[in-house]
């Protein structure tokens, strides 16, 4: 609209006195047992598995689904004390994260490390795109009867609920690892 105004190709911003309000939503995230059952939730349709092994990696991580994504081997590091890290700049924020590895999501990546397609895009898991994921998604939930409607984003929430937060991890650090530039709290 400035552009447009400024280069007298319109005379008036028809926006000016609209004013729009952000409305507060309630984020959707798993409970532990809801997390635990979508775990280990036997699933025989190859596709349902992988998508939840890598929900459940983001749930571990704090991955976001973009970040995930583009998750590649080179990101992946193990320091002199055998512990394993993601080092990643944030694709929405360019900030680079350093996360630490929980042995549950080592084993989903272990899980994938032979795949041959995997190995030639130097990917981690078998990630698809946000739309299918959120499809099949909706399918895992009604498998596991878990009644929210959850998305690949959900993870996110999930790790900063349930999986930080409940372990007593200082908000600062689950800031941190979620890639956010500021500390937000709302009350």
């Amino acid at each position: 609209m400035r552009i447009a105004l400024d280069n007298d190709w319109m005379k008036k911003d028809p926006f000016a006195t609209i004013r729009f309000k952000l409305k507060p939503v309630d984020a959707v995230y798993l409970t532990n047992e809801e997390l635990d059952c979508l775990i280990h939730k036997e699933i025989s349709i190859e596709r349902l598995r992988q998508v939840r092994d890598v929900f459940v990696f983001c749930c571990f991580t704090g991955l976001a689904f973009c970040d995930v994504k583009s998750l590649k081997r080179e990101h992946i590091s193990t320091d002199v004390n055998g512990i394993t890290w993601i080092h990643k700049k944030r694709t929405k924020t360019k900030q680079m994260s350093t996360i630490f590895i929980i042995d549950a999501a080592k084993d989903l990546m272990k899980k994938y490390e032979k795949q041959p397609d995997l190995i030639e895009k130097s990917a981690i898991l078998p990630v698809l795109n946000n739309q299918k994921m959120n499809a099949y998604l909706k399918e895992i939930c009604t498998l596991c009867g878990i009644n929210k409607p959850i998305s690949t984003h959900t993870a996110r929430h999930t790790f900063a609920t349930t999986v930080a937060l409940e372990n007593n991890i200082p908000l600062e650090v689950v800031s941190k690892t979620l890639g956010h530039v500021t500390t937000q709290v709302h009350f």
